[in-house]
Parts: C-alpha cells; structure tokens; sequence
C-alpha cells in the first residue's frame, strides 16, 4: 500500500445508522438511531447542562461558567439590540439559542473522531429553510399586504419597476439557501483540510527518523490550523445569528 494513501476526507460527513429498531407488530413502524441523530441529543444535553452549571441562584459569588455565559449572552444582546432594536428584543432568546446551538455544533465537531452535525446539508439548510419561512410569516403579519412593497424600491421609475421587482425576488428567496450554504461550506472545507494535512502527516511521521523530523514543520501549520478552524467555529455561529438577526430587521421595519 501507498505509505502516503490518504483516505477520502468526506467519509467523516456520512451519515451512519447506529442503531436500528423494527416493530412489525405497529406495521412498518421502523426507528433508527443515526450519528446525526445521537450527535444532536448530545449537544442538546451539553447546552443544558452548560446553563445549569452558570446557573447562579443559589450562590454569592458567580462562577467562571456564570461570568463566561453572562458574558456571551450579553455579546448577543448587543447583537440583537443594534441589529432589530431595543423595541424588538422578545427575539433575544431565539437568537441567543441559535448561536448557542451553533456554536457547541461547531466546537464538538472539531473533537478527533467527533461528527460535525453542522456539516451535513440537511441540518444547515433546514436551519435555513425554517428560518427563512419563519421570517416571511412574520413580515406577512406584520405589515400584510405592505410587506410586497420591500421588493419595490421608493423612487423607482416605472420603466425598471419589473426588472426590480425580479432582481429583489431573487435576491429575497436566495437568502433561504446562502444562509445555510455559509454555514456548511465553511465547516466542510475546514474539516476536509484537516483530515487531509492530518492523514498526510500521520503517513510521513510512520515513515521513518528523517521524514518524522522533516514533518515538524508542517505539523506546527497543522497545528495553526486547528487553532484557526476554533475562530471559525466562533465566527460562522456570530455571522448566522448576525445575518438572522439582519433579516429580522428587515421584515420588521421593510428596510
């Protein structure tokens, strides 16, 4: 075999099932346990589990989990407050779960042999999707039949009023899909880099003395790059929550 085979990066996004359950006597009733699955229960439990520990009820002093948390959902705060308005902060909690739940997402799947649920294209654009739907629902009852005018530009002439109307449609609907694809082309292209620097190097070091001496320098990259995939994992869930919180805006005040 090839000392420097590297396995196909995009293995570690396959969804796998775990755990298969059939019960003829409900008929076809079929339930199945994947990785996406098992993935999503563990970093519900973890979110959790995180607030009950920052939970400062019954203590004098905060805890370092009280003041990190306090600390991120004032962050998100400010967000929500910039973004939509002190007028409109009953979003706050959506908006703070969303990047909690991105977050976590995306620092489990940067865990040696963890599965990365925000790398699998039905949770992201799912995310998305609802997020999208959700959004043009509360336009429609904000403002009913106003809200057609956000694909109308005040002052438009009457010649260009098609093309607009055509351009700002398209526009409007392709945020259901970006918003998503961001998301998941990032994580993907981080981790596929990771897998195929880490195979590579891991193949070099079992080499021999000379290559495993010759492969520290790439490992240092190696390791810089790790480092910069956990910034991302920050930034993706900051700029998703901050896009929402953007389109929220939108609808509300038809900006």
């Amino acid at each position: 075999m090839n000392p420097f085979f590297i396995i196909s990066p995009l293995e570690q996004f396959e969804v796998n099932s775990l755990l298969s359950f059939n019960a003829p006597i409900f008929g076809y009733f079929n339930f199945t346990l994947t990785n996406l699955a098992l993935y999503s229960i563990l970093i519900f439990i973890l979110i959790l589990s995180l607030h009950y520990m920052g939970n400062n009820d019954i203590k004098l002093l905060p805890s370092k989990w009280s003041i990190a948390l306090e600390s991120l959902f004032s962050s998100i705060h400010s967000i929500v407050r910039e973004q939509i308005g002190t007028s409109n902060e009953i979003y706050l909690p959506f908006i703070y779960s969303l990047f909690c739940f991105i977050l976590v997402a995306n620092l489990v799947g940067n865990i040696p042999f963890s599965f990365a649920i925000t790398s699998s294209a039905i949770v992201c654009l799912g995310l998305s999707f609802t997020i999208f739907i959700a959004v043009t629902i509360l336009g429609l009852y904000t403002h009913k039949i106003t809200f057609f005018s956000f694909f109308l530009p005040v002052g438009t002439p009457v010649y260009l009023v098609p093309m607009l109307v055509l351009i700002e449609t398209i526009s409007y609907l392709a945020r259901a899909v970006s918003l998503g694809v961001r998301l998941f082309a990032n994580i993907v292209a981080g981790h596929s880099l990771l897998k195929i620097l880490s195979s590579f190097l891991y193949n070099l070091f079992s080499t021999s003395f000379i290559f495993f001496i010759v492969s520290l320098i790439p490992f240092t990259l190696f390791i810089m790059l790790v480092g910069l995939e956990l910034i991302v994992s920050f930034i993706q869930a900051y700029v998703f929550c901050l896009l929402v919180s953007s389109y929220l805006k939108d609808v509300i005040e038809l900006h």
